[in-house]
């Protein structure tokens, strides 16, 4: 069961953070100070935290994905 909980707070969290991030045509990140880079240099902080937060958030959600399934199957 707490597994399943994890598993839909995962979802909503990564469903957000993606939504955060910025496109071609900018992002809600830019609200959060994403869109004051300058035109030289590479991605913000904010844009390298939200990747590296989306990644973590990303990971864990697949983990929650496979001890599920192998709850499953040993349940089964």
């Amino acid at each position: 069961m707490g597994f399943s909980i994890a598993l839909i707070v995962f979802s909503l969290l990564l469903m957000l953070l993606v939504l955060m991030h910025k496109g071609k045509g900018g992002g809600l990140s830019d609200m959060f100070g994403g869109g004051m880079q300058s035109s030289v240099g590479g991605s913000s902080v904010a844009e390298r935290n939200l990747d590296r937060i989306t990644v973590v958030v990303g990971l864990l959600w697949f983990a929650c994905i496979v001890v599920l399934g192998l709850l499953m199957k040993v349940n089964n």
